[in-house]
Protein backbone atom coordinates (compact mmCIF):
# COMPACT_ATOMS: atom_id res chain seq x y z
CA UNK A 1 0.00 0.00 0.00
CA UNK A 2 1.26 3.81 -0.50
CA UNK A 3 2.63 5.26 2.31
CA UNK A 4 4.87 8.11 0.99
CA UNK A 5 4.07 9.53 -2.21
CA UNK A 6 6.39 12.49 -4.34
CA UNK A 7 4.92 14.65 -6.17
CA UNK A 8 7.02 15.92 -9.11
CA UNK A 9 5.26 18.66 -10.20
CA UNK A 10 5.37 22.55 -8.65
CA UNK A 11 2.58 24.72 -7.93
CA UNK A 12 -1.66 24.02 -7.39
CA UNK A 13 -1.34 20.79 -8.44
CA UNK A 14 1.18 19.77 -6.13
CA UNK A 15 -0.70 21.33 -3.33
CA UNK A 16 -3.76 19.44 -4.74
CA UNK A 17 -2.59 16.08 -4.46
CA UNK A 18 -1.01 17.13 -1.04
CA UNK A 19 -4.39 17.90 0.46
CA UNK A 20 -5.65 14.31 -0.57
CA UNK A 21 -2.46 12.84 0.71
CA UNK A 22 -2.66 14.31 4.17
CA UNK A 23 -5.87 13.54 4.33
CA UNK A 24 -5.60 9.56 3.94
CA UNK A 25 -2.52 9.65 6.40
CA UNK A 26 -0.33 9.51 3.30
CA UNK A 27 3.21 11.08 3.74
CA UNK A 28 4.32 13.37 0.62
CA UNK A 29 7.35 14.53 -0.71
CA UNK A 30 7.87 17.64 -2.52
CA UNK A 31 10.68 18.75 -5.14
CA UNK A 32 11.87 22.50 -5.82
CA UNK A 33 13.65 24.51 -8.14
CA UNK A 34 15.99 27.69 -6.89
CA UNK A 35 12.73 29.55 -8.07
CA UNK A 36 10.56 27.88 -5.72
CA UNK A 37 11.96 27.60 -2.94
CA UNK A 38 9.23 29.93 -0.49
CA UNK A 39 6.46 27.69 -2.61
CA UNK A 40 3.45 26.91 -1.03
CA UNK A 41 3.50 23.44 -1.75
CA UNK A 42 7.25 22.75 -0.24
CA UNK A 43 5.98 24.26 3.10
CA UNK A 44 3.12 22.12 3.31
CA UNK A 45 4.27 18.87 2.11
CA UNK A 46 5.86 16.29 5.13
CA UNK A 47 9.49 16.83 3.30
CA UNK A 48 10.77 18.81 0.73
CA UNK A 49 13.90 18.56 -1.60
CA UNK A 50 15.73 20.95 -3.86
CA UNK A 51 16.62 19.47 -7.11
CA UNK A 52 18.49 22.01 -9.57
CA UNK A 53 17.84 25.98 -11.22
CA UNK A 54 14.62 27.35 -12.15
CA UNK A 55 14.86 26.25 -16.22
CA UNK A 56 12.79 22.83 -16.02
CA UNK A 57 15.30 20.80 -17.94
CA UNK A 58 16.99 21.17 -14.89
CA UNK A 59 15.03 20.90 -12.19
CA UNK A 60 10.93 19.29 -12.88
CA UNK A 61 12.35 17.84 -16.23
CA UNK A 62 15.64 16.00 -14.48
CA UNK A 63 14.35 12.41 -14.96
CA UNK A 64 17.81 11.28 -12.28
CA UNK A 65 17.78 13.81 -9.93
CA UNK A 66 14.30 13.42 -9.04
CA UNK A 67 14.53 9.52 -8.99
CA UNK A 68 17.54 10.67 -6.40
CA UNK A 69 15.03 12.01 -4.70
CA UNK A 70 12.60 9.29 -4.50
CA UNK A 71 15.06 6.19 -3.72
CA UNK A 72 16.89 8.53 -1.06
CA UNK A 73 13.55 9.61 0.28
CA UNK A 74 11.73 6.10 0.80
CA UNK A 75 9.12 7.36 -1.63
CA UNK A 76 7.02 4.27 -2.72
CA UNK A 77 4.63 6.10 -5.24
CA UNK A 78 5.42 9.08 -7.58
CA UNK A 79 2.18 11.71 -8.71
CA UNK A 80 2.92 13.36 -11.66
CA UNK A 81 0.32 16.26 -11.76
CA UNK A 82 0.14 17.16 -15.30
CA UNK A 83 2.47 19.16 -17.42
CA UNK A 84 6.78 18.28 -16.90
CA UNK A 85 6.88 14.68 -17.01
CA UNK A 86 3.35 13.64 -16.56
CA UNK A 87 3.39 12.10 -19.99
CA UNK A 88 7.06 10.87 -20.12
CA UNK A 89 6.91 7.25 -20.86
CA UNK A 90 10.00 6.82 -20.13
CA UNK A 91 9.78 8.60 -16.55
CA UNK A 92 6.66 6.06 -16.56
CA UNK A 93 8.99 3.21 -17.20
CA UNK A 94 11.91 4.30 -15.17
CA UNK A 95 9.58 4.40 -11.91
CA UNK A 96 8.40 0.38 -13.19
CA UNK A 97 12.20 -0.17 -13.66
CA UNK A 98 12.86 1.11 -9.69
CA UNK A 99 9.46 -0.65 -8.54
CA UNK A 100 8.08 3.04 -7.85
CA UNK A 101 4.34 2.97 -7.97
CA UNK A 102 3.69 5.42 -11.30
CA UNK A 103 0.07 6.73 -9.97
CA UNK A 104 -1.28 6.80 -13.84
CA UNK A 105 -0.95 4.71 -16.57
CA UNK A 106 1.48 2.17 -17.49
CA UNK A 107 4.29 2.84 -19.77
CA UNK A 108 3.39 1.43 -22.60
CA UNK A 109 -0.15 2.54 -22.00
CA UNK A 110 1.06 6.15 -22.44
CA UNK A 111 3.90 5.54 -25.16
CA UNK A 112 0.63 4.26 -27.18
CA UNK A 113 -1.57 7.27 -25.92
CA UNK A 114 1.47 9.98 -26.91
CA UNK A 115 1.85 8.64 -30.59
CA UNK A 116 -1.23 10.13 -32.71
CA UNK A 117 -1.02 7.88 -35.02
CA UNK A 118 -0.74 4.59 -33.51
CA UNK A 119 -3.55 5.80 -30.69
CA UNK A 120 -5.87 6.26 -33.98
CA UNK A 121 -5.25 3.15 -35.34
CA UNK A 122 -6.11 1.35 -32.09
CA UNK A 123 -9.35 3.22 -32.04
CA UNK A 124 -10.10 2.33 -35.47
CA UNK A 125 -10.24 -1.20 -34.48
CA UNK A 126 -12.27 -0.61 -31.65
CA UNK A 127 -14.33 0.90 -34.03
CA UNK A 128 -14.46 4.26 -32.24
CA UNK A 129 -14.62 7.14 -34.43
CA UNK A 130 -11.92 9.55 -35.67
CA UNK A 131 -10.90 12.59 -37.69
CA UNK A 132 -10.98 12.15 -40.86
CA UNK A 133 -6.84 12.36 -42.09
CA UNK A 134 -3.73 10.99 -43.26
CA UNK A 135 -3.52 6.55 -42.44
CA UNK A 136 0.02 7.07 -41.69
CA UNK A 137 2.69 9.54 -41.01
CA UNK A 138 3.65 11.46 -43.80
CA UNK A 139 6.83 11.48 -45.20
CA UNK A 140 7.44 15.46 -46.53
CA UNK A 141 5.53 18.09 -47.41
CA UNK A 142 4.84 17.06 -50.79
CA UNK A 143 2.99 13.54 -49.30
CA UNK A 144 1.08 16.04 -46.83
CA UNK A 145 0.18 18.67 -49.91
CA UNK A 146 -1.30 15.28 -51.83
CA UNK A 147 -3.18 14.20 -49.21
CA UNK A 148 -4.97 17.77 -48.21
CA UNK A 149 -5.98 18.25 -51.77
CA UNK A 150 -7.72 14.74 -51.52
CA UNK A 151 -9.50 15.61 -47.88
CA UNK A 152 -9.91 19.13 -49.07
CA UNK A 153 -8.98 22.22 -47.28
CA UNK A 154 -8.98 23.34 -44.51
CA UNK A 155 -6.49 20.88 -42.81
CA UNK A 156 -4.93 20.56 -39.76
CA UNK A 157 -1.08 19.46 -39.71
CA UNK A 158 -0.68 17.80 -36.27
CA UNK A 159 2.80 16.64 -34.71
CA UNK A 160 1.90 13.14 -33.50
CA UNK A 161 4.54 14.36 -30.49
CA UNK A 162 2.60 17.64 -30.16
CA UNK A 163 0.15 18.55 -26.98
CA UNK A 164 -1.31 21.62 -24.92
CA UNK A 165 -2.06 23.23 -28.43
CA UNK A 166 1.63 23.11 -29.73
CA UNK A 167 2.44 21.33 -32.89
CA UNK A 168 -0.67 22.16 -34.17
CA UNK A 169 -1.29 24.37 -37.49
CA UNK A 170 -4.67 24.78 -39.72
CA UNK A 171 -4.11 25.93 -43.32
CA UNK A 172 -6.16 26.96 -46.25
CA UNK A 173 -3.62 26.30 -49.37
CA UNK A 174 -0.95 24.30 -50.36
CA UNK A 175 1.49 27.82 -49.96
CA UNK A 176 0.45 28.16 -46.35
CA UNK A 177 0.58 23.91 -45.67
CA UNK A 178 4.27 24.26 -46.99
CA UNK A 179 4.91 27.04 -44.48
CA UNK A 180 3.38 25.19 -41.84
CA UNK A 181 5.06 22.07 -42.19
CA UNK A 182 8.25 23.52 -41.37
CA UNK A 183 6.82 25.26 -37.80
CA UNK A 184 5.35 22.04 -36.69
CA UNK A 185 8.30 20.29 -37.45
CA UNK A 186 10.27 22.44 -35.88
CA UNK A 187 8.26 23.02 -32.61
CA UNK A 188 8.37 19.03 -31.85
CA UNK A 189 11.70 19.03 -32.34
CA UNK A 190 12.26 21.42 -30.04
CA UNK A 191 9.42 20.03 -27.59
CA UNK A 192 10.41 16.37 -27.53
CA UNK A 193 13.70 15.84 -30.35
CA UNK A 194 11.99 14.50 -32.92
CA UNK A 195 8.82 14.98 -35.41
CA UNK A 196 6.41 13.23 -36.79
CA UNK A 197 3.58 14.47 -39.15
CA UNK A 198 -0.19 13.82 -39.68
CA UNK A 199 -2.50 15.72 -41.57
CA UNK A 200 -5.93 15.72 -40.72
CA UNK A 201 -9.30 17.76 -41.93
CA UNK A 202 -10.42 20.67 -39.89
CA UNK A 203 -13.72 21.16 -39.11
CA UNK A 204 -15.12 24.21 -38.75
CA UNK A 205 -17.39 25.21 -35.84
CA UNK A 206 -16.69 22.49 -33.65
CA UNK A 207 -17.11 22.09 -29.85
CA UNK A 208 -14.12 20.52 -27.89
CA UNK A 209 -15.85 17.92 -25.63
CA UNK A 210 -13.87 15.73 -23.41
CA UNK A 211 -14.91 12.58 -20.97
CA UNK A 212 -13.35 11.82 -17.79
CA UNK A 213 -12.19 8.01 -18.36
CA UNK A 214 -11.20 5.61 -15.44
CA UNK A 215 -10.10 2.01 -15.43
CA UNK A 216 -8.66 -0.22 -13.05
CA UNK A 217 -6.45 -3.07 -13.09
CA UNK A 218 -8.94 -5.91 -12.69
CA UNK A 219 -10.43 -4.38 -16.17
CA UNK A 220 -13.09 -2.53 -14.97
CA UNK A 221 -13.59 0.49 -16.56
CA UNK A 222 -16.58 3.71 -16.20
CA UNK A 223 -16.71 7.39 -17.67
CA UNK A 224 -17.00 10.32 -15.33
CA UNK A 225 -19.16 12.68 -17.63
CA UNK A 226 -17.98 14.85 -20.48
CA UNK A 227 -16.81 18.60 -20.48
CA UNK A 228 -17.24 20.90 -22.56
CA UNK A 229 -13.87 22.70 -23.30
CA UNK A 230 -14.60 24.82 -26.49
CA UNK A 231 -13.88 28.09 -24.96
CA UNK A 232 -10.06 28.30 -25.78
CA UNK A 233 -7.21 30.72 -27.85
CA UNK A 234 -4.65 29.19 -29.52
CA UNK A 235 -6.16 25.33 -29.03
CA UNK A 236 -5.53 26.28 -25.00
CA UNK A 237 -8.59 26.02 -22.80
CA UNK A 238 -9.84 29.04 -20.89
CA UNK A 239 -13.58 27.92 -19.89
CA UNK A 240 -14.93 24.33 -18.86
CA UNK A 241 -18.35 23.16 -17.94
CA UNK A 242 -20.02 20.59 -16.92
CA UNK A 243 -22.53 19.50 -18.44
CA UNK A 244 -21.96 20.25 -21.87
CA UNK A 245 -25.35 22.01 -22.93
CA UNK A 246 -25.36 19.85 -26.24
CA UNK A 247 -25.05 16.07 -24.43
CA UNK A 248 -28.25 14.99 -23.15
CA UNK A 249 -28.66 12.08 -21.41
CA UNK A 250 -28.67 9.56 -24.40
CA UNK A 251 -25.62 10.84 -25.55
CA UNK A 252 -23.80 10.81 -22.74
CA UNK A 253 -24.45 7.19 -22.64
CA UNK A 254 -23.45 6.89 -26.67
CA UNK A 255 -20.25 8.37 -26.32
CA UNK A 256 -19.22 7.09 -22.89
CA UNK A 257 -19.48 3.73 -23.90
CA UNK A 258 -16.62 4.58 -27.15
CA UNK A 259 -14.90 6.23 -24.08
CA UNK A 260 -14.83 2.60 -21.98
CA UNK A 261 -14.08 1.47 -25.60
CA UNK A 262 -10.98 3.65 -26.02
CA UNK A 263 -9.87 2.79 -22.82
CA UNK A 264 -9.86 -1.13 -23.41
CA UNK A 265 -8.54 -0.31 -26.85
CA UNK A 266 -4.85 0.72 -25.57
CA UNK A 267 -5.03 -0.99 -22.14
CA UNK A 268 -5.27 2.42 -20.31
CA UNK A 269 -5.45 2.16 -16.21
CA UNK A 270 -5.72 4.90 -13.92
CA UNK A 271 -7.70 8.49 -14.38
CA UNK A 272 -7.46 9.64 -18.21
CA UNK A 273 -9.32 11.78 -20.35
CA UNK A 274 -10.51 10.90 -23.79
CA UNK A 275 -10.72 14.06 -26.16
CA UNK A 276 -13.47 14.45 -28.98
CA UNK A 277 -14.32 17.00 -31.50
CA UNK A 278 -18.21 17.62 -32.28
CA UNK A 279 -18.90 18.51 -35.36
CA UNK A 280 -21.57 20.90 -36.46
CA UNK A 281 -23.83 18.46 -37.60
CA UNK A 282 -23.52 16.79 -33.93
CA UNK A 283 -21.09 13.72 -35.05
CA UNK A 284 -18.44 12.99 -32.48
CA UNK A 285 -14.86 12.62 -33.40
CA UNK A 286 -12.03 10.82 -31.20
CA UNK A 287 -9.01 13.42 -31.18
CA UNK A 288 -6.85 11.95 -28.05
CA UNK A 289 -6.41 10.61 -24.97
CA UNK A 290 -4.41 12.63 -22.23
CA UNK A 291 -2.92 10.17 -19.86
CA UNK A 292 -3.21 12.38 -16.90
CA UNK A 293 -4.96 14.00 -14.51
CA UNK A 294 -6.61 16.40 -15.98
CA UNK A 295 -6.01 20.82 -15.61
CA UNK A 296 -10.08 20.76 -15.17
CA UNK A 297 -10.67 17.71 -12.72
CA UNK A 298 -12.16 19.56 -9.99
CA UNK A 299 -15.41 20.33 -11.87
CA UNK A 300 -16.23 17.22 -12.66
CA UNK A 301 -15.58 16.22 -8.55
CA UNK A 302 -18.17 18.94 -8.27
CA UNK A 303 -20.56 17.03 -10.16
CA UNK A 304 -20.00 13.43 -9.19
CA UNK A 305 -18.81 13.78 -5.51
CA UNK A 306 -15.51 11.96 -6.36
CA UNK A 307 -11.99 12.47 -5.41
CA UNK A 308 -10.26 11.78 -8.34
CA UNK A 309 -6.77 11.96 -6.44
CA UNK A 310 -8.08 9.71 -4.20
CA UNK A 311 -9.38 7.45 -6.90
CA UNK A 312 -5.99 7.39 -8.59
CA UNK A 313 -4.54 6.38 -5.34
CA UNK A 314 -6.80 3.29 -4.91
CA UNK A 315 -6.55 2.50 -8.62
CA UNK A 316 -2.84 2.76 -8.11
CA UNK A 317 -2.91 0.63 -4.90
CA UNK A 318 -4.41 -2.47 -7.25
CA UNK A 319 -8.32 -1.79 -5.74
CA UNK A 320 -11.00 -2.44 -8.06
CA UNK A 321 -13.51 0.60 -8.56
CA UNK A 322 -15.85 0.68 -5.74
CA UNK A 323 -18.74 1.35 -8.29
CA UNK A 324 -20.30 0.53 -11.59
CA UNK A 325 -21.50 3.07 -14.28
CA UNK A 326 -25.20 2.35 -13.31
CA UNK A 327 -23.70 3.96 -10.04
CA UNK A 328 -22.72 7.10 -10.99
CA UNK A 329 -24.93 10.38 -11.22
CA UNK A 330 -24.18 13.94 -12.30
CA UNK A 331 -25.68 16.14 -9.75
CA UNK A 332 -25.94 20.13 -10.85
CA UNK A 333 -23.41 22.55 -12.77
CA UNK A 334 -20.44 23.29 -12.71
CA UNK A 335 -17.96 25.66 -14.25
CA UNK A 336 -13.85 26.65 -14.29
CA UNK A 337 -12.27 29.75 -15.34
CA UNK A 338 -8.17 29.03 -15.42
CA UNK A 339 -6.96 32.32 -14.03
CA UNK A 340 -3.98 32.85 -16.13
CA UNK A 341 -1.45 35.52 -15.74
CA UNK A 342 -1.22 37.16 -19.32
CA UNK A 343 -2.12 40.66 -21.01
CA UNK A 344 -5.09 40.00 -23.18
CA UNK A 345 -4.43 42.78 -25.20
CA UNK A 346 -0.89 41.94 -26.42
CA UNK A 347 -1.98 38.34 -27.71
CA UNK A 348 -2.09 36.56 -24.49
CA UNK A 349 1.52 37.88 -23.52
CA UNK A 350 2.84 36.46 -20.08
CA UNK A 351 3.00 38.82 -17.17
CA UNK A 352 5.16 38.30 -14.72
CA UNK A 353 6.60 39.50 -11.27
CA UNK A 354 5.81 39.86 -7.33
CA UNK A 355 2.19 39.75 -6.06
CA UNK A 356 2.19 41.82 -3.09
CA UNK A 357 -1.18 41.00 -2.29
CA UNK A 358 -4.22 38.82 -3.36
CA UNK A 359 -7.44 37.92 -2.18
CA UNK A 360 -9.00 34.66 -2.96
CA UNK A 361 -12.70 34.12 -3.48
CA UNK A 362 -14.74 32.26 -1.05
CA UNK A 363 -18.15 31.20 -0.60
CA UNK A 364 -20.91 28.26 -1.23
CA UNK A 365 -19.95 26.63 -3.69
CA UNK A 366 -17.45 28.08 -4.70
CA UNK A 367 -13.36 26.12 -4.98
CA UNK A 368 -9.82 27.58 -6.11
CA UNK A 369 -7.09 26.02 -6.57
CA UNK A 370 -4.11 28.23 -6.45
CA UNK A 371 -0.81 28.60 -5.52
CA UNK A 372 -1.24 32.47 -4.90
CA UNK A 373 -0.54 33.88 -1.40
CA UNK A 374 0.31 37.93 -0.66
CA UNK A 375 4.39 37.90 -1.25
CA UNK A 376 4.88 35.44 -3.93
CA UNK A 377 6.48 35.37 -7.40
CA UNK A 378 4.51 34.42 -10.50
CA UNK A 379 7.96 33.20 -12.42
CA UNK A 380 8.56 33.76 -16.39
CA UNK A 381 10.30 29.79 -16.01
CA UNK A 382 6.49 28.12 -15.89
CA UNK A 383 3.06 28.03 -17.28
CA UNK A 384 1.04 31.06 -16.83
CA UNK A 385 -1.74 29.18 -14.82
CA UNK A 386 -2.08 30.95 -11.18
CA UNK A 387 -5.67 29.47 -10.69
CA UNK A 388 -8.52 27.53 -11.25
CA UNK A 389 -11.53 29.02 -9.90
CA UNK A 390 -14.79 26.67 -9.99
CA UNK A 391 -18.29 27.60 -8.87
CA UNK A 392 -20.86 24.53 -8.35
CA UNK A 393 -24.88 25.23 -8.65
CA UNK A 394 -28.08 23.10 -8.78
CA UNK A 395 -28.33 25.00 -12.65
CA UNK A 396 -26.09 26.26 -15.13
CA UNK A 397 -27.61 30.25 -14.21
CA UNK A 398 -26.77 29.57 -10.76
CA UNK A 399 -23.27 28.26 -11.37
CA UNK A 400 -22.86 31.51 -13.74
CA UNK A 401 -24.12 33.98 -11.49
CA UNK A 402 -21.71 32.66 -8.50
CA UNK A 403 -18.93 32.52 -10.98
CA UNK A 404 -19.27 36.23 -11.69
CA UNK A 405 -19.29 37.00 -8.35
CA UNK A 406 -15.97 35.33 -7.65
CA UNK A 407 -14.56 36.72 -10.60
CA UNK A 408 -15.70 40.18 -8.53
CA UNK A 409 -14.20 39.44 -5.48
CA UNK A 410 -10.99 38.00 -6.91
CA UNK A 411 -7.86 40.57 -6.47
CA UNK A 412 -4.42 39.83 -8.09
CA UNK A 413 -2.43 42.73 -7.48
CA UNK A 414 1.20 43.12 -9.61
CA UNK A 415 0.60 41.11 -12.94
CA UNK A 416 -1.79 40.95 -15.41
CA UNK A 417 -4.81 38.33 -15.46
CA UNK A 418 -7.37 36.98 -17.86
CA UNK A 419 -9.98 37.72 -15.43
CA UNK A 420 -11.79 40.56 -17.04
CA UNK A 421 -11.61 38.69 -20.19
CA UNK A 422 -14.15 35.86 -18.12
CA UNK A 423 -16.18 38.52 -16.88
CA UNK A 424 -16.72 39.83 -20.70
CA UNK A 425 -17.45 36.01 -21.75
CA UNK A 426 -20.17 34.85 -18.64
CA UNK A 427 -22.05 38.12 -19.71
CA UNK A 428 -22.39 37.50 -23.17
CA UNK A 429 -26.00 36.20 -24.66
CA UNK A 430 -23.72 33.51 -26.80
CA UNK A 431 -22.28 32.06 -23.93
CA UNK A 432 -25.61 32.06 -22.08
CA UNK A 433 -27.41 30.67 -24.77
CA UNK A 434 -24.53 27.82 -24.57
CA UNK A 435 -23.28 28.95 -28.58
CA UNK A 436 -20.20 27.36 -27.95
CA UNK A 437 -17.56 26.59 -30.59
CA UNK A 438 -13.77 26.26 -30.40
CA UNK A 439 -13.20 29.87 -32.32
CA UNK A 440 -16.23 31.66 -29.82
CA UNK A 441 -12.94 34.15 -29.30
CA UNK A 442 -13.14 35.45 -32.81
CA UNK A 443 -16.81 34.14 -33.83
CA UNK A 444 -17.97 36.65 -31.62
CA UNK A 445 -15.76 39.34 -31.21
CA UNK A 446 -15.21 38.95 -28.04
CA UNK A 447 -11.85 40.67 -27.21
CA UNK A 448 -13.48 44.03 -28.87
CA UNK A 449 -16.52 43.69 -26.75
CA UNK A 450 -14.18 43.31 -23.75
CA UNK A 451 -12.15 46.81 -24.65
CA UNK A 452 -16.04 48.64 -25.03
CA UNK A 453 -16.98 46.88 -21.40
CA UNK A 454 -13.55 48.07 -20.01
CA UNK A 455 -14.47 51.64 -21.97
CA UNK A 456 -17.51 51.91 -19.97
CA UNK A 457 -16.35 50.98 -16.54
CA UNK A 458 -13.75 53.44 -16.87
CA UNK A 459 -16.66 56.27 -18.49
CA UNK A 460 -18.59 55.36 -15.04
CA UNK A 461 -15.68 55.26 -12.48
CA UNK A 462 -15.08 59.00 -14.08
CA UNK A 463 -18.63 60.31 -13.50
CA UNK A 464 -18.76 58.83 -9.95
CA UNK A 465 -15.25 60.45 -9.39
CA UNK A 466 -17.08 63.78 -10.69
CA UNK A 467 -19.49 62.97 -8.53
CA UNK A 468 -17.72 62.49 -5.39
CA UNK A 469 -15.75 65.97 -6.30
CA UNK A 470 -19.36 67.66 -6.56
CA UNK A 471 -20.71 66.31 -3.19
CA UNK A 472 -17.89 67.30 -1.31
CA UNK A 473 -17.07 71.27 -2.92
CA UNK A 474 -17.75 74.31 -1.26
CA UNK A 475 -20.42 75.22 -3.83
CA UNK A 476 -22.24 72.32 -2.98
CA UNK A 477 -22.25 72.29 1.27
CA UNK A 478 -23.07 76.19 1.19
CA UNK A 479 -26.39 75.70 -1.32
CA UNK A 480 -27.08 72.85 1.01
CA UNK A 481 -26.54 75.08 4.34
CA UNK A 482 -28.81 77.39 2.76
CA UNK A 483 -31.54 74.92 2.44
CA UNK A 484 -31.32 73.57 5.67
CA UNK A 485 -31.20 77.40 7.13
CA UNK A 486 -34.52 77.95 5.25
CA UNK A 487 -36.40 73.67 5.95
CA UNK A 488 -36.19 72.82 9.07
CA UNK A 489 -37.33 70.04 8.13
CA UNK A 490 -34.03 69.51 6.11
CA UNK A 491 -32.10 70.71 9.14
CA UNK A 492 -33.35 68.34 11.33
CA UNK A 493 -32.34 65.46 8.68
CA UNK A 494 -28.97 66.98 8.46
CA UNK A 495 -28.51 66.65 11.99
CA UNK A 496 -29.60 63.19 12.03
Amino acid sequence: MISKVLIANRGEIALRVIKTCTALGIKTVAVYSDEDRNSLHVKKATESYHIGEAAPAKSYLNQEKILEVMLSSGTDAVHPGYGFLSENDDFARLCEKNKINFIGPSADSMNLCGDKMRCKEAMLKAKVPTVPGSPDLVKDADEAEKLANEIGYPVMLKSVYGGGGRGIRIVNTDQELRDAYETVTAESMAAVGKSAIIVEKFLEKTRHIEYQMCRDHHGNAVHLFERECSIQRRNQKLIEQTPSPVVDEAKREEIGELVVKAAEAVDYTNLGTAEFLRADNGEFYFIEINARLQVEHPISEMVSGLDFVKLQLDIANGEPLPFKQSDLKMNGYAIECRINAEDTFLDFAPSTGPVPNVTIPSGPSVRCDTYLYPGCTVSPFYDSLMAKLCTWGQTFEESRLRMLNALNDFYIQGVETSIPLYKTILETDEYKNGELSTDFLKRFGIIDRLKEDLKNQRKDKQLAAIAAAVMHSTFYQSRVKSSTATNPRWKSRMDR
